[in-house]
């Protein structure tokens, strides 16, 4: 019987992971028993994905905000710090700012505006036009923000997020000054160590800075690149990717998951004679079209994959080939037309006007975003991700 279901995306629920978990044993487990529980079987192809927490905590790749403080100490020059760029997050970067202010006698906090790189808004564009502030070129003072523009929250959180970052700097015992601003080379007015926060943009930020005089400029990526006193690091990404764990520890993003991925693949085979692909995935690439937020506050979707999920989609439209091609044809002519297109298809149709609106990004970037949808932030209780027919087309 012809198959009449294309691309599954199921959510497969696991043990709590803890430091020390055999993840390879737990992922193959899991989902053997959810498919022998919800009767389905494996593929060739079926692509295995994990959440980069679950990797992240068998590995006990944690640090307190004490050694991130330590780290920066050793490598900046001046207790006077600026600091710019930051997202918005409770989650992603207070407990860092935590202990980046312990590191300092004063803080000077550059926010960009209206909001910051992943689209946490502090504040409208209309709010600037009205004030007849250019975001551009216009410097404020907190005084003159204050003045602007008053108070506001957050559209989901709540949260003032100038107040709340304000308050962790001094609770941790730091002067802090607060300026508004989307020029990079405008911190060096008030301090020439600095940090630099923004994730995507990070190397261009570096670039400027050391171009226009700064003496020490540091990324997220250059803390913890290496354990302080016995705790995680990431050789990498260093901070970039970490979460909030408690008040004064975060999670940091996994390191050399690579051999994970390939065990993974390994065990499969052993046990079902598929050639499953595996992958380790963080935040989704999507934007939020409510609050114009672009969800990747991770350095990357996937820091880790199997060779089969390597590349872009070679895919033809299927609705172009329709509508031109087989205008004329219907039904079982116009399948069997497709279908012949397909298979007879090129390995690369970069340039193909066939091929247009066929989503050119990385396999691992897309299916990384399934996967981030599927398996939710909250309490799904489903860190694995099986994916089947992903590979599948209108043939098969």
């Amino acid at each position: 019987m012809e198959r009449k279901v294309g691309t599954i995306s199921r959510g497969i629920r696991c043990p709590i992971i803890r430091q020390g978990d055999d993840l390879v044993k737990i992922t193959t487990e899991s989902i053997l028993e959810a498919a022998e529980s919800e009767g389905f079987s494996l593929r060739d192809r079926d692509v295995v994905a994990l959440t980069e927490s679950i990797v992240a905590r068998a590995q006990g790749n944690y640090a307190s905000i004490e050694a991130i403080a330590k780290d920066i100490k050793s490598k900046l020059e001046s207790d006077t710090i600026g600091v710019i760029f930051p997202i918005l997050s409770r989650n992603r970067f207070a407990i860092c700012l935590r202990g980046i202010a312990m590191a300092a006698k004063k803080v000077v906090l550059m926010l960009s505006y209206p909001s910051d790189e992943v689209g946490n808004a502090l504040l409208t564009y209309d709010q600037l036009d009205d004030a007849n502030v250019n975001p551009y070129s216009d410097v404020l003072t907190l005084e003159k923000y204050r003045e602007l523009f008053g108070y506001n929250v957050h559209e989901f959180t709540g949260v003032d997020y100038v107040d709340y970052y304000a308050s962790i700097i001094k609770e941790c015992g730091a002067e802090v000054e607060i300026v508004f601003a989307n020029q990079a080379k405008t911190i060096l007015n008030y301090a020439d160590n600095i940090i630099t926060c923004d994730i995507h943009t990070r190397q261009r930020t570096k670039r400027i800075l050391k171009n226009n005089g700064a003496k020490v400029v540091l990324g997220l990526d250059d803390i913890l690149t290496s354990s302080v006193d016995g705790s995680g690091y990431n050789e990498k990404y260093g901070l970039l990717g970490s979460n909030k764990s408690t008040e004064d520890t975060v999670k940091l993003f996994p390191r050399n998951a690579e051999p994970l991925v390939k065990a993974i693949q390994e065990e499969f085979f052993k046990k079902t004679g598929k050639h499953i692909e595996v992958m380790v995935y963080g935040d989704g690439a999507f934007k939020d079209p409510q609050g114009k937020i672009w969800e990747l506050a991770d350095p990357v979707v996937s820091p880790a994959y199997t060779d089969g999920l390597v590349g872009t989609p070679n895919e033809l439209k299927l609705k172009y080939l329709a509508d031109n091609d087989f205008k004329n044809l219907s039904g079982e002519e116009l399948k069997k037309a497709i279908s012949e297109s397909i298979k007879a298809k090129n390995n690369n149709l970069v340039g193909n006007m066939a091929s247009q609106g066929t989503t050119p990004r990385q396999l691992t970037d897309l299916i990384g975003s399934l996967c981030d949808l599927t398996s939710g932030s909250g309490d799904k209780g489903t860190p694995i991700i099986l994916v089947q027919g992903y590979f599948d087309n209108y043939t098969n």
